[in-house]
């Protein structure tokens, strides 16, 4: 599991009755955070576990897409997992960096956050809400979802990083890495 906090820069996540600056989209939609895992628990999603993110410092709880470079501890993995949506459903290039200096691109395909929208991408649902959060009031019967991707790495040479998409649509609340003998039970 890798820790995204310092390159949280979106709110997507509120719990009730809060006021601030909230928004996962340019609705200021957000999640009810009373509906989601606690903030910094571990859930397993279709086998992968996922730190659940607890926001930084800035009150952000998840990675708008805009090109950020994110470390990961060296070693030689076969899948990222991310748990994420996107503001409508879209796909982008990541870049794989490696400890011998080869990057690879490879693709990551996001459905769309908006309630009662399905799978575009074929991924895993990871979590639903019963409400859609609106900067004044929830909307029951409206189901906002996070789903969980994966992207294949290729490159046998360790991976140290992975640049995102430059896709403000896309956010990204969690990501772990794992080898082939971990992900067996995930598939």
């Amino acid at each position: 599991m890798i820790d995204l906090g310092r390159h949280f820069d979106g709110t997507g996540v509120q719990p009730e009755g809060t006021p601030g600056d909230y928004g996962f989209n340019v609705w200021r939609n957000t999640f009810p955070a009373e509906e989601l895992p606690p903030a910094g628990s571990v859930r397993e999603v279709a086998g992968v576990p996922f730190a659940f993110p607890a926001p930084n410092s800035a009150g952000a709880d998840n990675v708008r897409c805009r090109g950020q470079l994110v470390e990961v501890p060296a070693g030689r993995y076969d899948w990222l997992y991310l748990l994420g949506a996107a503001e409508r459903r879209t796909e982008d290039e990541v870049e794989l960096h490696h400890a011998g200096g080869t990057v690879r691109r490879s693709w990551l395909r996001m459905s769309d956050f908006w309630p009662e929208t399905p799978a575009r991408f074929g991924e895993p649902l990871a979590f639903c809400t019963t409400g859609l959060r609106y900067p004044r009031h929830t909307q029951a019967g409206h189901s906002p979802s996070i789903w969980q991707q994966r992207v294949a790495i290729a490159e046998p040479d360790p991976l140290v990083a992975l640049r995102l998409p430059d896709n403000p649509a896309m956010h990204v609340f969690a990501l772990t890495a794992v080898a082939d003998e971990e992900s067996r039970c995930a598939r």
